[in-house]
C-alpha cells in the first residue's frame, strides 16, 4: 500500500498534472489563436531546431566527459560510453519519476562498471549543487536587468498555478507530518545499531563523492567543462527563437527570462510536461505583444512547445538507445 501511494505521488500525480496543463495550454487559445499557433509551427525554420538538438547532445557528452574528473580521484576508471549512457538513462528516468534520474544514473554506472552507488551519487549531488548555483546566478542577473518583467512573470506564474481553494491549515499539517517522520527515523536510528552504522557508512561514502570535486586532478578543466555545458544550454535555448520571424529580434534579456521560466517549469512536473511550454510562452508573448498584439500568445506557445518537444523527444530516443546499449556487467548480488 505504501509503495502504491509513493508511486502515485511521485509518478502518476505529476504526469496527471502535466497532462491537465497541456489541456489548459491548448484550451486557453481560441480557434483563431489555434490557427496562428499551427501556422507558426508549420512555417518555422527547423534548421535552428536541429542545431539546438545537436548542441544538446554535445552538452550530454560534456557531462559524461566531466564526470571522469571526479570519479578517477576515487580510483574508478570508466569508459566514456558507459558514463554517457548512464547520464542519458538518468535523464530518461527523470521524465517519469522526478529526481529519480540521479539515483538511476549511479545505479547504471554500478551495473556497467561496479562503481559504488553511494560514491558516484555523491559526485552527482555535487554536480546538481553547481548547476543550482549557476542557475541562481543567471536568475539573479536576469532579475537585475529586467526587474519589472521578472516580477510580472512571477506574478503570472503564481496566478496560474496557485490554488485559492487550498485550506490555510494545509501547510501546518505537512509540517507536523514531516516532523513526525523525522522523529520516527531518529528513534529507529537510536534503537537499531545496525541501521545506524549502515546509515553512517552510506553518508561517509556519499560525502567522499561530494568532496571528490575538490580532489579533481584537473580542477581548471572541470570549470571549463562546466562553463561549456551551460553555454550549450543557453545557446540551444536561444537558437529556436531564430526559427520564428516574430521572435528573432527578442533581446537577450528576454531570452534569459524565458530560460529561467522554463527552468521553473521543469520543477512543477516531470520534465516540464505542460508547464515548460506554458511558462516560456508567457515570457515570449510579453516581449512580442507590442508588435503582434493579437498573435503574441499563440506564437509564444508555439515557440515554447517547439523548444520543449524537440529536446524531450530526442532525450527519450537517446535514453532508450542508451538503456539498450549499456552493458550489464555487474549485478546487485556481485
Amino acid at each position: 500500500m505504501k509503495n502504491l501511494l509513493r508511486i502515485l505521488l511521485k509518478t502518476v500525480l505529476p504526469i496527471g498534472l502535466g497532462l491537465y496543463l497541456f489541456y489548459f495550454f491548448f484550451h486557453s487559445m481560441s480557434d483563431e489563436m489555434l490557427h496562428v499557433f499551427y501556422q507558426s509551427l508549420k512555417k518555422a525554420n527547423y534548421f535552428w531546431i536541429s542545431l539546438a538538438i545537436l548542441l544538446g547532445i554535445i552538452a550530454y557528452f560534456l557531462r559524461a566527459i566531466r564526470w571522469r574528473l571526479v570519479l578517477e580521484p576515487m580510483g574508478y576508471a570508466t569508459p566514456l560510453a558507459h558514463r554517457y549512457h548512464a547520464v542519458m538513462i538518468g535523464y530518461l528516468v527523470n521524465l517519469t519519476i522526478p529526481r529519480a534520474g540521479e539515483a538511476s544514473r549511479s545505479a547504471m554506472l554500478f551495473r556497467s562498471d561496479a562503481v559504488p552507488f553511494s560514491k558516484s551519487f555523491g559526485t552527482i549531488i555535487a554536480e546538481r549543487a553547481i548547476d543550482l548555483i549557476i542557475l541562481a546566478f543567471i536568475g539573479f542577473l536576469t532579475a537585475l536587468f529586467v526587474y519589472d518583467d521578472f516580477w510580472f512573470i512571477q506574478h503570472q506564474i503564481e496566478t496560474t498555478f496557485q490554488s485559492k481553494e487550498v485550506p490555510s491549515s494545509t501547510g501546518t499539517y505537512f509540517l507536523i507530518g514531516f516532523l513526525g517522520l523525522v522523529l520516527l527515523l531518529t528513534l529507529l536510528l537510536i534503537w537499531k545499531k545496525d541501521l545506524r552504522l549502515k546509515l553512517l557508512d552510506l553518508i561517509s561514502e556519499v560525502w567522499q563523492g561530494v568532496m571528490s570535486i575538490f580532489k579533481a586532478k584537473q580542477p581548471f578543466l572541470y570549470v571549463v567543462y562546466t562553463l561549456l555545458i551551460w553555454m550549450c544550454y543557453l545557446i540551444m535555448f536561444y537558437l529556436p527563437f531564430l526559427a520564428f520571424e516574430e521572435t528573432a529580434s527578442i533581446p537577450m534579456t528576454g531570452v534569459l527570462l524565458a530560460f529561467c521560466a522554463g527552468a521553473i517549469g521543469i520543477t512543477f512536473t516531470n520534465g516540464g510536461i505542460g508547464t515548460y511550454p506554458l511558462l516560456v510562452g508567457m515570457v515570449v508573448a510579453l516581449y512580442i505583444q507590442q508588435d503582434y498584439p493579437l498573435d503574441a500568445k499563440p506564437i509564444g506557445n508555439a515557440l515554447g512547445l517547439l523548444i520543449w518537444s524537440s529536446q524531450t523527444m530526442f532525450m527519450i530516443v537517446l535514453g532508450l538507445i542508451s538503456l539498450y546499449l549499456l552493458p550489464k556487467n555487474y549485478k546487485k548480488t556481485s
